[in-house]
């Protein structure tokens, strides 16, 4: 009991800022609201809007429908590209079908797109730093498939080969881990020292924020929480990089997924939230700490964020009704 009580007195959360929402989450999650408002019932979006499963499932039981493959989208329906980008295949298919496209692309992956397309044009071989399957990966992949090489890893940078070993460039996924984006970079520009790559890094600037702020509040912690989804790339390497600090780090998608052990015998609490983790989820897991443990909250400042990314001009140029 005593230990207990202890505990009780000195546990703390270093609560990571910023943290959650980013620009582009904010932009694609009010484009459904607005398409809902204006359209109504059934909406359709081609793959997940953003990488979290509770922002699904509560699109999904206001009728949302989300796709895989546009053929299970009706000819003539209202349809909404999701953040992480399609490909130009995806975009005719829609085109054949006749939909009524809305186009959710965060503009920091649209970037991406541009890049892999100039340097296509421009006769590169193109690496995309990233991870197969992603819905990110898979769109930009399909500006110029005959072009890119995907690069997983420091390994496969390795052994990568190509037609013209002076005419290369690279692009990345927007939400790797910086660490491991450099270090793949690197080992590209040791084996070919002409390759070139975009004016601004592509790993976009909420990643960063969200990175270093779990960098800088890790080595004072005993256990580190990062609220977001399994499948949301950004949320796993913020897991990730609070882990190679040489503490436990848990990815959970809510206080639903806390397991009470993880915090025997902890005294300082990292917190933070992936990109398209709702803030709401945030507060819920500092209240079950609160409830068990008596846990107090001390927001770590990085550096604000002012980046907002108007409405998709499908929506701007839409009267109200």
């Amino acid at each position: 009991m005593e230990a207990s009580e202890k505990q009780v007195k000195t546990m703390r959360i270093l609560l990571a800022f910023p943290r959650g929402f980013c620009a582009g989450v904010n932009m694609a999650i009010e484009t459904v609201e607005t398409a809902l408002q204006r359209f109504g019932t059934p909406l359709y979006v081609f793959h997940e809007i953003v990488h979290n499963q509770h922002v699904v499932q509560t699109f999904s039981n206001r009728g949302v429908i989300f796709v895989n493959d546009i053929d299970e989208v009706p000819p003539g329906s209202v349809l909404v590209f999701s953040a992480h980008g399609v490909s130009p295949e995806v975009r005719e298919k829609a085109r054949q079908r006749q939909l009524r496209t809305i186009d959710a692309t965060c503009p920091l992956v649209t970037k991406v797109h541009r890049e892999v397309r100039r340097f296509a044009d421009q006769g590169y071989t193109i690496f995309l730093i990233g991870h197969a399957g992603h819905d990110e990966v898979i769109g930009t992949l399909g500006e110029a498939p005959h072009a890119i090489r995907l690069i997983q890893s420091v390994a496969e940078a390795e052994t990568v080969e190509v037609p013209d070993p002076d005419k290369v460039a690279y692009t990345t996924q927007t939400t790797l881990s910086i660490l491991d984006a450099a270090q793949i970079v690197a080992r590209l520009r040791e084996r070919f020292p002409k390759l070139v790559g975009p004016a601004k890094d592509d790993i976009c600037y909420a990643t960063q924020n969200r990175q270093e702020a779990v960098l800088a509040i890790a080595p004072q912690c005993d256990v580190f929480l990062v609220v977001g989804s399994q499948n949301s790339s950004n949320s796993r390497r913020l897991a990730e990089i609070a882990a190679s600090t040489g503490i436990p780090a848990y990815l959970v998608d809510g206080p639903q997924e806390i397991d009470l052990a993880w915090f025997a015998g902890k005294e300082t609490v990292g917190l933070t939230a992936g990109a398209s983790a709702p803030e709401h989820l945030v507060q819920e897991c500092i209240r079950l700490l609160q409830e068990k443990f008596g846990a107090t909250v001390e927001e770590v400042f990085l550096r604000e964020e002012h980046v907002h990314f108007p409405l998709p001009a499908e929506l701007r140029l839409v009267p109200s009704h």
